[in-house]
């Protein structure tokens, strides 16, 4: 039986999302009119306090929307409540130094100390009702999943990992046959494709259309190329436009103008905490406090990339690659939390300066590491259209153990849909994913031997 109230989901979410922000604004409101507004040179009057207000929900919702805490019912509830958190301590950031050149002075901050504990408060509340909304009104939705070639079990385990939206009831193989298919898509609530062949795919596609029920399909390399083509009305029978080049030359300086000047900033910024990672890093064990390697880049150059040292000396004597694992005992207790906090990868700021690397942009891979991944997936090579990034994609919505042909789609996605403001958008996820524990999970002992074999 389908939820009749799923065609109402997007009104809950933006009725959350005025709850939360015009709440936070009435408050910064009143303390603007009791505490502020009469200490700056010219104090505003009827429509000024509604202006700043307005800028206020501004500030706020483009916040928000960079740290994508406007996904009420999509996220858990820590990852909404994080993104959140942060989004209203750049705005109330952003408020006071309005104050501060309104008021021409530095003027007291408890006022607005005050405000924001209030609204992480309203958040945490906020957040706490809608998830007890969506539970109760947008149960965890049955899915039927359709398979071919490869087993679903892990993907099966991902989607059970999200009690609160899905149900997996079955996993059936497409050699059932579409009539014996179609029965069992009308009677779930959603369908999953996994890994099924485009003219199978097509079929199973078209009768969950016809039936209305969502479907989710697992994505191919051309299915992402394909959602960056541009569509052309030159005749009157559609065409799509793959215009298969990485960046436009205009792009490309935008972007390099961008890494200079931000990583320029970002290196005078974080300077102290470099400089007090690296002594602790020297008074632990005595070595190097940088660690160096070789990565591939775009075009397949290579370049070594800096990073804060955070296993022992000679992790890999051997010469061998061994990626981290969960546990890995070669990660010393100083190195745990560079790696924790992503503090370990601020020399790469350096790189960034040289040209090497850019601020968003695919992970650069060790050089052994593509060669391999190139033979498993040939498609790989495709990163390497654009400059090596700090973050990207793959860095956000991937983990550190996210495989590679995964890595590889995220990746894809960032290429083919390039733009200034995707890049700003990224570098402030990048801060939400430093609290985020699970991106840093690291590879299980066996996956990592078997990398390290070069299986």
């Amino acid at each position: 039986m389908k939820n009749r109230l799923d065609q109402y989901k997007r009104l809950f979410r933006y009725g959350f999302v005025l709850l939360l922000v015009l709440g936070q604004a009435l408050a910064f409101l009143h303390c603007w009119m009791t505490r502020y507004n009469d200490i700056i040179v010219l104090p505003f009057v009827q429509k000024g306090h509604w202006m700043i207000a307005l800028y206020y929900i501004l500030f706020e919702l483009i916040f928000l929307y960079s740290f994508d805490g406007l996904k009420f019912g999509y996220f858990r509830k820590t990852n909404i409540f994080i993104s959140q958190v942060l989004a209203i301590l750049c705005t109330n950031v952003m408020m006071y130094l309005q104050i501060v050149l309104l008021a021409a002075e530095f003027v007291t901050v408890v006022p607005m100390l005050l405000i924001t504990a209030f609204d992480i408060l309203f958040a945490l509340g906020v957040t706490g009702l809608s998830g007890v909304v969506f539970r109760r009104c947008f149960p965890a939705r049955k899915l039927l999943v359709i398979y071919d070639e490869y087993e679903p079990d892990m993907m099966v385990k991902k989607l059970n990992s999200r009690k609160d939206k899905y149900k997996v009831e079955m996993a059936v193989h497409v050699s059932v046959g579409m009539e014996e298919l179609e029965k069992m898509i009308d009677a779930a609530d959603g369908v999953v494709i996994f890994d099924v062949h485009s003219e199978q795919r097509n079929r199973i596609l078209k009768a969950c259309f016809d039936k209305n029920v969502r479907t989710y399909t697992t994505t191919k390399v051309s299915d992402i190329l394909i959602r960056g083509a541009e569509n052309i009305h030159l005749f009157d029978t559609p065409l799509l436009l793959y215009r298969n080049e990485s960046l436009t030359f205009e792009q490309r300086v935008i972007k390099r103008t961008m890494d200079i000047i931000i990583a320029g900033l970002m290196l005078i910024i974080t300077s102290p905490f470099m400089l007090i990672s690296a002594l602790a890093i020297k008074l632990y064990d005595g070595g190097p406090v940088f660690f160096r390697q070789d990565r591939s880049t775009i075009g397949g150059r290579v370049f070594k990339i800096h990073k804060f040292r955070s296993m022992i000396v000679d992790a890999e004597k051997d010469g061998k690659s061994h990626p981290a694992t969960e546990k890995d005992p070669r990660i010393t207790p100083v190195g745990r939390v560079l790696r924790a906090t992503r503090l370990d990868e601020l020399p790469q700021l350096i790189d960034i300066l040289k040209g090497d690397m850019s601020l968003v942009g695919p992970r650069p891979e060790r050089v052994e590491h593509t060669e391999q991944y190139s033979k498993e997936v040939p498609e790989f090579q495709y990163r390497l259209k654009v400059r090596g990034g700090l973050t990207g994609f793959a860095q956000l919505y991937g983990k550190y153990n996210t495989t590679p042909y995964d890595k590889l789609q995220l990746d894809l996605m960032y290429i083919q849909n390039y733009s200034v403001l995707l890049d700003l958008r990224l570098l402030f996820m990048t801060v939400k994913i430093m609290f985020m524990k699970e991106s840093t999970e690291g590879f299980t002992e066996e996956k990592s031997k078997s990398i390290g074999e070069g299986k």
